[in-house]
């Protein structure tokens, strides 16, 4: 045998050995750091920076000082709303820095509606949220951006966090729900679903539903890879395959709920007016099945003449509800497979999180989903709090504290600061879960606002991806950002909060390969297209250029965080694509507006509203030379390419 063939023979044992070995399911005495309860603080509660110097000192590293005013300016303003200070606010706080001065624009910004847009955004890529289904048909959910505007609301409210994962598991079980608490529990329908034509296997199908309203508590809520168990017991993780289903059995009863927010006659009314198109539609559908060639695209344009006929849909919140009866029995399957059904098995949460004497619960327990978020969100439950306390220090970081935003499991990444990563889950839990508060620590922490730009060799040979956070955070805007960021300082932002999803032009190409070219009927009011990117629609089969090539995830897994990458497209995209030359000609029609006809003073206020910065003397000698041979319009493209407006140092 051929050594590299022997080679990779060994290897393949070795891969099947370590996925042979079960991982034992200890109740008991969990083992693993991520499965202990939250370790007891001092008397004294210590700083974010005393952890933190404390790992710095180990190592013998001596952080970086604080980064310029401007610079953390931006960066404060980019990580709380992700947008950019206006030259105006900028120039205001530059007048007179001052740590005073700073904490006072932590607390706007907090208070500011952005703040719910940008950490909202976050949460959407967790729970994989879309406005359609997905597969081939893609149907959208019917006014699905309500649970995009309960999760910025709630953000903005400070809604505590256990009431707002409690809201989203079980909103719909209470007395009687809110109409927030039944959008809440919209998050039951956020997953992809597979509608089968003809002859459905309705027991597949449900299966498949289940499937995926189980999956997601693991990565979004509790940091683990439940959905591995769902064919045999976990190869890493001490979750059985009894686990998993135990889990599932929590949403047995779960059915799909539409709530029309409609009077009695309002709904009779749309009733008969989509009857009546209906009615005209049919026999035009009955004769496209017989005919070919030009006849038959002239019926389909005509049948899509009536349906632009059909009346509005009524206003809906998608929801969820229990059934009274047809409640599906879990059983733990045989590698997964629907119909090889094995022991049945009642709700009870993942062994290693809860004793050994707790008991299953029996099938018919009433308010099954409320028993569930009792429990994740209980002081005992020692993974939620920890995974998003994780997630907000990620968000402002770029890494969490644990590395692996979704796995906190054996095959994740240990914490680089175990001890600050519980006392930020404490300190979360004693202020009431309310996130704002642990924002405000981390923003005034001496850690956020440390320079990130230094060049210290003797530091990045010690830590090359600054764990130990010796220096600031420096990123590249994400997609929503940066698409947000040229329509503000191209004057053409519209602030428009909340509502339908808007659906801006795309290319036809794009539009045809939809299953039908109506799902996508772009917003006719131009100026909605200027609106944030989270209000645009986020339809699972048809995702923006733009957005695309910039890294905004697909919505069909939980995205813990967001990937950065440099590629060729983006650099195609910013010199060539249609949003990029759009927004370029409004940026060069506001220079001009706002700096008149003198071209050093265009070339100010571009850097200015740009990078929050005046430019320097290459900048400047560099910009005069290309505005003396090209026009203002080129000249604003080049800065929307400019490595200071495309990043946060």
């Amino acid at each position: 045998m051929k050594p590299r063939s022997q080679a990779i023979l060994v290897g393949i044992f070795a891969f099947a050995f370590l996925f042979a070995k079960k991982v034992p399911v200890s109740a008991g005495t969990p083992d693993h750091w991520a499965f202990r309860p939250l370790s007891i603080s001092t008397t004294r509660t210590p700083a974010i920076d005393d952890f933190l110097l404390a790992a710095l000192t180990k190592q013998n590293l001596k952080p970086a000082p604080q980064a310029p005013w401007s610079t953390l300016l931006r960066r404060l303003y980019f990580s709380v709303t992700g947008l950019p200070p206006t030259p105006a606010e900028m120039r205001s706080f530059l007048e007179s820095p001052s740590l005073a001065k700073y904490e006072a624009v932590v607390d706007k910004l907090l208070a500011a509606p952005g703040y719910g847009e940008r950490f909202g955004q976050h949460w959407l890529d967790v729970i994989r949220y879309a406005e359609s289904e997905g597969f081939e048909y893609d149907r959208h959910l019917p006014d699905g951006w309500r649970f995009r505007d309960y999760v910025i609301q709630s953000f903005n409210d400070d809604l505590p966090f256990d009431v707002f994962i409690r809201e989203q598991i079980a909103g719909d079980e209470s007395e009687s729900p809110t109409r927030q608490a039944l959008v809440a529990a919209g998050f039951h329908r956020l997953g992809p679903v597979r509608r089968n034509a003809g002859n459905p296997d309705v027991a597949l199908s449900r299966n498949e539903v289940l499937t995926e309203r189980t999956d997601i508590i693991g990565p979004a809520i509790l940091g683990l890879s439940i959905g591995c168990a769902r064919c045999h017991d976990h190869k890493l993780e001490p979750v059985s395959q009894r686990d998993y289903y135990q889990l599932e059995a929590y949403f047995a009863a779960t059915t799909e709920h539409n709530v029309v927010i409609a009077s009695d006659a309002e709904q009779r009314r749309h009733q008969a007016a989509t009857q009546a198109v209906q009615e005209q539609i049919a026999p035009l559908k009955k004769s496209l099945t017989q005919a070919t060639g030009d006849r038959k695209k002239t019926l389909a344009a005509e049948i899509r003449k009536f349906e632009e006929q059909l009346p509005p849909d009524l206003p809906t919140i998608t929801s969820i509800r229990n059934a009274e009866t047809n409640r599906t029995p879990i059983h733990i399957l045989n590698r997964g497979v629907w119909e090889q059904k094995g022991d049945a098995v009642g709700m009870r949460p993942p062994s290693a999180l809860v004793p050994d004497e707790l008991a299953e619960l029996p099938a018919d327990t009433p308010h099954p989903r409320t028993r569930l978020a009792e429990w994740l969100t209980s002081p005992d439950n020692p993974l939620t709090a920890r995974v998003i306390v994780n997630r907000v220090w990620q968000h402002h970081f770029g890494t969490g504290l644990v590395k692996t935003a979704n796995d906190f499991g054996r095959n994740g990444d240990r914490p680089s600061h175990p001890e600050l990563l519980d006392h930020l889950a404490q300190t979360l839990i004693r202020n009431g879960w309310h996130l704002k508060p642990l924002h405000r620590m981390i923003l005034l922490s001496a850690a956020y606002r440390r320079d990130s730009s230094l060049d210290r060799p003797d530091a990045a040979r010690i830590d090359p991806e600054n764990r130990l956070l010796w220096r600031g955070p420096r990123r590249r805007l994400s997609a929503e950002e940066l698409r947000d960021s040229m329509l503000m300082i191209s004057g053409r932002l519209n602030p428009k909060a909340g509502g339908p999803g808007v659906m801006v032009p795309v290319d036809e190409e794009l539009i045809a390969l939809l299953y039908k070219p109506a799902q996508w009927s772009v917003t006719p009011d131009p100026s909605e297209h200027d609106r944030r990117s989270i209000y645009l629609v986020a339809k699972r089969n048809l995702r923006l250029p733009f957005l695309e090539v910039f890294d905004q995830p697909p919505p069909i897994n939980s995205c813990a965080r967001r990937e950065s990458g440099t590629h060729a497209p983006q650099a195609l995209e910013l010199l060539n694509g249609r949003l990029a030359n759009d927004l370029a000609k409004a940026f060069a029609a506001r220079l001009q507006h706002d700096a008149g006809p003198d071209s050093g003073a265009r070339v100010e206020r571009a850097f200015l509203l740009a990078t929050g910065r005046p430019p320097n003397d290459e900048e400047r000698r560099l910009s005069a030379e290309f505005l003396a041979n090209g026009s203002l319009r080129e000249f604003a493209l080049a800065v929307f390419n400019l490595n200071d407006f495309l990043h946060v140092h």
